[in-house]
């Protein structure tokens, strides 16, 4: 792949789609380039969803397989006539509860996005909460594919300097609006089948979602591997840091016992060992690792899951060798913290 000099875009969040450097941009990728925003769940990377030689850039740019779909960005509703079929009642409630924001929904999709986008009867589609996201998707006056602005499997950026990190001289420019919000992806969820189903857990919990439309499940295949993925980013691994990471489950103290347990046998290997907690317990780690990371507490996740991506990233620059980390409840931002982690450990869980 050819080296792309890279631009960077420093842009305040009041801005609006007639902002100078916003029009450049919303011309850049209705011309095909490849270019990553701030949403206020993670970094972007957007193209053009009706031209397939841009969302081409995006697979190559981040080395993600081509048979995982990627979510379609839009400004307003109008701009779903050119995209679905049809949008159901319950559709509609989300919408109107959710829209602008971290909620996914997938839709029977119309012939004019790109099949690189997704081969899939469905359109996985939404509207991001973030006045940078809107406005260049706005000046650029067409849906805008955009997945995750990182290298894939590793996790998401959160800042400009982590799509730096992953994508300079890959991509056409990236547009820094500082730190996103929520810190995980957004929630999808299909509602095409008898009862609604999460099939990626985010930035609208579970409850949410029940307390507008009733009923929802959580996908069963949340645990397993797909020959072809219905939502974005469910195939493969996803969110790895550089080093081994485990996670432990388990009554509470007993979890603390053995994340002190196995950090001092790490270290005794010679390892350098990394601890993810939060803030109530990072006292009793602090003699047993290089680098101790805590965000919040565990009756407010909040904070961790807006920080989950930069601390695997911080490790990572740390050249950790071997990382522990404390489960959490799956309730509320748990569910998807836990379901980040899990990936991110690539399935290495130890209940005690």
């Amino acid at each position: 792949m050819l080296t792309i000099k890279t631009k960077i875009w420093h842009v305040d969040k009041d801005v609006d789609g007639q902002n100078p450097i916003i029009v450049e941009i919303g011309d850049r990728l209705r011309r095909g380039e490849v270019i990553a925003f701030p949403t206020e769940t993670v970094y972007g990377l957007g193209a053009n969803a009706f031209d397939s030689d841009a969302v081409r850039k995006i697979f190559e740019a981040k080395g993600r397989p081509s048979d995982n779909p990627l979510i379609v960005h839009i400004a307003a509703l109008e701009q779903l006539d050119e995209l679905v079929t049809h949008v159901d009642e319950k559709s509609r409630l989300l919408m109107e509860r959710f829209w602008p924001g971290p909620l996914t929904i997938l839709f029977p999709r119309k012939g004019k996005i790109s099949e690189l986008v997704t081969s899939l009867p469905t359109v996985a589609i939404r509207m991001p909460d973030h006045p940078i996201a809107l406005a260049i998707i706005k000046a650029a006056q067409i849906p805008i594919a955009a997945p995750s602005a990182n290298r894939s499997g590793k996790p998401s950026p959160t800042k400009a300097e982590h799509v730096w990190q992953d994508l300079k001289g890959k991509i056409d420019g990236i547009v820094d609006g500082g730190s996103t919000g929520y810190g995980v992806e957004s929630t999808v969820i299909d509602l095409s089948g008898d009862r609604p189903v999460v099939l990626r857990p985010g930035g609208i919990t579970l409850e949410q979602l029940q307390a507008v439309i009733g009923e929802v499940e959580i996908d069963p295949a949340l645990l397993q591997k797909e020959d072809r993925p219905k939502a974005p980013g469910m195939k493969y691994a996803h969110y790895a840091p550089d080093a081994e990471m485990w996670l432990i489950q388990g009554e509470e103290e007993k979890v603390i016992q053995e994340i002190n347990r196995i950090a001092k046998e790490k270290l005794d290997e010679g390892k350098k060992v990394g601890i993810l907690t939060t803030k109530e317990h990072k006292d009793q780690f602090q003699q047993a690792a290089h680098k101790v990371l805590a965000y919040g507490r565990r009756d407010d996740l909040a904070p961790l899951a807006q920080n989950i991506y930069d601390a695997l990233r911080q490790f990572d620059q740390e050249k950790i060798d071997f990382i522990l980390t404390e489960s959490f409840p799956e309730t509320g931002i748990g569910l998807a913290i836990m379901n980040r982690l899990k990936k991110a450990a690539g399935g290495n869980i130890l209940k005690v």
